[in-house]
């Protein structure tokens, strides 16, 4: 009875990419289409003689995936994700703010 093989892949950590972008932008893409359809159906127009809500459906996903691989160009993976909780949470513009994420003194008393 002869030893059966299987091939196994050595390269376990690939990135999975879809369209040059990780799986996670596809979400953006999707999440920005519907987004737009509902936009779009609240424009009764037309531009280049297409309806607005069929041109704010298909080609705004359509051309956000070019400029996102622009914007994604040379970052490391999860760079939007970290962008986008970077931008959302709210900043502190003053130094006599308390952190709410310290628990523990920073600086010590000086002892005399």
């Amino acid at each position: 009875m002869p030893l059966t093989v299987t091939a196994v892949p050595r390269n376990l950590a690939t990135k999975v990419r879809f369209l040059y972008l990780e799986f996670e932008d596809l979400f953006v893409i999707l999440t920005l289409a519907v987004v737009m359809n509902v936009l779009g159906r609240f424009f009764q127009r037309d531009m280049f003689g297409i309806p607005m809500n069929i041109c704010l459906q298909w080609v705004v996903p359509i051309l956000s995936i070019p400029l996102l691989i622009l914007f994604k160009y040379g970052k490391p993976r999860g760079y939007l994700h970290d962008w986008l909780v970077f931008h959302m949470k709210p900043h502190v513009y003053c130094a006599l703010e308390r952190d709410s994420e310290q628990r523990v003194e920073y600086l010590k008393a000086e002892e005399a």
